[in-house]
């Protein structure tokens, strides 16, 4: 973790970041004053100098960054795909999705223990457990984390994970994973939606196409398979779950706003305390009226759960503070690099069918999804980039001219010579 003013909402896609170039300025040493043919030599060894220094600084960063988000993105696709195949592969032994859930969650609590120990590791300024609690408790205003602020701040985005997470793992069990991974992409266009209504951001034209292109999508996705009942009710299981998603990134923003590295894990490992707390009772209900029962505790695939638990915990550890060491952007390719992923184990594993209309749905999604990836300022950069392209391309007929009209001088200039003598 680089900064600790650095903020982030947890499970929330991130603005563009801004590069920082980093200025290497060369050592002032006295000296006398050169003359005026020795002043200049220096002088442009010294500029050149300091601008490949600034270059090589830069080039090194970008390059650090960019290998850091490409291990990121393979990190959250491989975590994200490999979750969700795990998922699929429990539900052949264990039919338990809200079990599944609420054991997954419970792993929420290990978020700021894990920051804690980065921040030993990392920080100068080493604070004690209970020191850096309380600096992190100041995210939840003046008084600190009490009652009524776990309550009104922290329960219903508890609820919100824990119907996003079940509606998610439910749909697995209707529909293939492909269907579901890409499916799930459309919450990225739900944010913006929600983000536009309730939140009054920028309005921008290339996120409304985005979002048709995520509605339509859904729509080509129902019709691939007929509009049978059991695809149709997996389809709007996971379209729900990407609508709950979307709505606790837009009510994180406008109740808490955002927050440093340490409040997000604080406030993540809250969410997991609220789980053992008060949803512990939701999976004994279930299991005393057999919505969801196993015959014993032994018959119980513990290698599948805890795997899709640290599966599921590792991707959303990257998603959140991955932004300490690469771009945002990068981070949620992984999310849809792990669509082809999935539907390459499903066609080899599954009796998945790859029709036109589906592959089309898929592709339709995947491009709605990379057009709200393009940052605010992106029509601006294009004009810039478009301008600059006119501007050399009339400098290179000018400079062609001028060639062809001094060519011919500099060779009668040099040919005089020879003539007089």
């Amino acid at each position: 973790m680089k900064k600790h003013s650095a903020r982030v909402a947890p499970l929330s896609a991130c603005n563009s970041p801004v590069l920082t170039l980093t200025k290497v300025e060369g050592e002032e040493r006295p000296r006398d004053s050169p003359g005026p043919a020795e002043a200049q030599a220096p002088a442009g060894v010294e500029t050149g100098g300091r601008a490949s220094r600034r270059c090589w600084t830069c080039s090194r960063a970008q390059l650090k960054k960019i290998f850091w988000g490409v291990a990121v993105v393979l990190c959250v696709c491989s975590s994200w795909a490999g979750s969700t195949q795990l998922a699929k592969l429990t539900f052949r032994k264990f039919d338990a999705p809200f079990t599944l859930t609420w054991f997954a969650t419970n792993w929420n609590f290990l978020f700021f223990p894990l920051y804690y120990v980065g921040h030993v590791c990392k920080s100068t300024e080493k604070q004690s457990v209970k020191q850096r609690y309380r600096e992190c408790c100041r995210f939840f205003g003046d008084n600190g984390l009490t009652l009524k602020v776990f309550f009104t701040k922290a329960a219903p985005f508890g609820v919100l994970w824990t119907l996003t997470n079940y509606l998610y793992l439910h749909a697995i069990k209707k529909i293939n994973t492909t269907d579901v991974s890409v499916l799930f992409c459309c919450n990225k266009a739900f944010v913006f939606l929600l983000s536009w209504i309730v939140l009054r951001d920028r309005f921008m034209g290339v996120r409304i196409v985005a979002a048709i292109l995520a509605i339509a999508g859904i729509v080509m996705m129902t019709y691939a398979d007929g509009f049978h009942s059991h695809s149709v009710i997996g389809i709007a299981l996971v379209v729900a779950s990407a609508s709950m998603s979307a709505l606790y990134k837009v009510l994180f923003k406008l109740l808490l706003g955002s927050a440093k590295f340490g409040e997000a894990a604080l406030f993540l490992s809250i969410l997991g305390v609220f789980n053992i707390l008060f949803i512990t009772c939701i999976p004994i209900i279930l299991y005393f009226t057999k919505v969801e029962y196993w015959s014993s505790f032994d018959d119980i695939p513990w290698g599948n759960l805890c795997g899709f638990s640290v599966l599921l915990l590792t991707f959303n550890i990257v998603l959140n503070f991955g932004i300490a060491v690469t771009y945002p952007t990068l981070m949620s390719l992984g999310i849809v690099l792990s669509v082809p992923v999935n539907a390459v184990i499903d066609h080899y594993t599954s009796q998945i069918v790859f029709n036109g209309v589906r592959v089309i749905a898929i592709i339709i999604i995947g491009l709605g999804f990379l057009l709200l990836l393009l940052p605010e300022e992106w029509d601006v950069w294009l004009i810039k980039l478009l301008t600059r392209l006119k501007v050399r391309k009339k400098e290179e007929p000018a400079e062609g001219a001028a060639d062809l009209s001094s060519g011919p001088q500099s060779k009668n200039r040099r040919a005089r010579p020879s003539f007089a003598r």
